[in-house]
């Protein structure tokens, strides 16, 4: 009986564990090789459908399973993957992810590398953005727990720190944010007991920008009304198009109004890194917080986000509360206060930092920014490609990395597009409604696309659109 779980032989699972690197790197260099996405056979989800093991099985066996896992991801790592904003994942990511497992560590707290190694993102992040040296910042799994993590200091510094214990009946807080807004600030609304209904929603522009002056007027009627605004939500790289909120007008605007500013900047906020997007992100510096994903457009492999606080006093002062187990020492191992856990709701937390430290080590943050510079410039080749297509119709400005278009003027004919694209494994965009039409959905952040990989999903969404028009006509 053995007493331990580390293996028996130790040298057998080193060859075990090395052909499984071997073919997982195998897997990372054929990226742009194969179907962007093909579906699991039904095999092998019944081998996902077993009871419960009593006894182990060999590691070789096990290691077979995983390898045969391999094909069968969201498709995300392919350079034809358009469908949803998701980063494409780096060889350098790997590595990372190998040295964190090895060393288990908790970044809930205590004196140990792993927290020296997040301490830095931390700066790096502040340096990125402009903030001053007193904001404090923390690796969350993705924008939708930093929003909430932002939020809940918004929130307290609103109705002071008594709310911690006494609750938010009766406040009346509404906040505001654009109608294309994520719908992870609604529901951060809904999970800090402020209730969805108080989170407004303000109109857009022609260019699905929140529109300042309407957002002024909602702000007054509310005050009339006897609520109490205390929160502007700009978003930096909108879910439908991509498109950004004018963050200096709202940066003033929430000066004057006295109100706290949160940027939901998930993909777009790392426009900072490129020429291209810069100047849309200007008023980005003056934000109370800022919400963002490192696995998005910085390739951090899943999953890797973060939230930004100027105020590091009020952050710490909405979160921190330490019990008589987790007691403050000022040498040994309990030493390094403040801990990660006073900024955000986990004490167990994985080592999500180093992998992000890898990435910005490896390739420097010039580098990152070109591939974003790079990927906007491949949305545009494709609205040009769209435009000048005479059965291809874009549906809205194209302001960062995401374009919209439809084939012909029957929603059910581009809906049937998409999923062709995706069960041939030729593309994986998506669909979404634009004013009531719908639209295929092409976002661009991976750092392996090319641009004739452009004028390839045109051709394929010509070619298929023309024999799913005959199908329908027949019908």
């Amino acid at each position: 009986m053995t007493d331990t779980l580390d293996p028996d032989n130790w040298p057998e699972f080193r060859q075990t564990a090395h052909a499984m690197l071997d073919a997982a790197l195998d897997k990372m260099q054929g990226a742009t090789e194969g179907p962007v996405w093909q579906a699991m056979p039904d095999a092998m989800k019944q081998m996902l459908q077993v009871p419960l093991p009593v006894q182990g099985a060999e590691i070789g066996a096990v290691q077979q399973q995983l390898q045969d896992l391999l094909p069968y991801g969201v498709g995300n790592t392919h350079p034809r993957f358009f469908g949803w904003v998701h980063g494409a994942g780096t060889p350098a990511g790997m590595i990372a992810d190998i040295t964190a497992a090895a060393m288990n560590a908790n970044l809930g707290g205590r004196d140990h590398g792993a927290i020296y190694v997040e301490k830095q993102v931390v700066a790096w992040v502040r340096e990125m953005f402009g903030f001053p040296a007193d904001a404090s910042g923390l690796v969350v799994s993705g924008t939708s727990m930093a929003t909430i993590i932002a939020l809940k200091v918004a929130r307290d510094e609103a109705l002071g720190g008594a709310a911690r214990k006494d609750g938010v009946d009766g406040a009346r807080l509404v906040g505001y944010a654009s109608s294309q807004a994520h719908n992870c600030v609604a529901r951060a609304f809904d999970l800090l007991g402020l209730g969805a209904d108080a989170l407004r929603s303000v109109p857009v522009s022609i260019a699905y920008e929140m529109d300042v002056d309407t957002l002024a007027e909602m702000i007054a009627k509310d005050r009339a009304a006897g609520h109490r605004p205390f929160l502007i939500v700009g978003t930096a790289g909108s879910v439908n198009v991509g498109a950004f909120d004018d963050l200096d007008g709202l940066a003033d605007l929430a000066a004057v109004q006295d109100l706290w500013l949160h940027i939901d900047g998930a993909f777009g906020a790392a426009g900072v890194l490129s020429e291209t997007l810069q100047p849309r992100l200007k008023g980005i510096t003056r934000a109370d917080s800022l919400a963002f994903d490192f696995h998005k457009w910085m390739h951090v492999n899943y999953d890797a986000g973060f939230v930004l606080v100027r105020d590091g006093a009020a952050h710490l002062a909405a979160f921190s509360s330490r019990p008589e187990y987790l007691q403050a020492t000022e040498r040994g191992l309990a030493a390094g206060n403040p801990w990660p856990v006073e900024y955000g709701p986990e004490l167990s937390r994985g080592f999500r930092a180093l992998k992000i430290w890898t990435q910005i080590a490896t390739h420097g943050t010039q580098t990152l920014g070109t591939m974003i510079s790079k990927n906007c410039a491949q949305a545009q080749l494709l609205a040009d490609l769209v435009t000048t297509h005479p059965d291809l119709t874009l549906l809205a400005p194209v302001a960062s990395s995401v374009v919209c278009f439809r084939y012909g003027d029957n929603d059910a004919v581009n809906g049937e597009i998409v999923m062709q694209l995706q069960t041939s494994g030729i593309a994986a965009p998506s669909v979404t409604t634009l004013d009531g039409q719908v639209a295929i959905r092409v976002n661009i952040t991976n750092h392996r696309t090319q641009d004739s990989d452009m004028a390839l999903l045109v051709d394929e969404v010509a070619r298929i659109g023309v024999f799913i028009k005959k199908e329908f006509e027949k019908c």
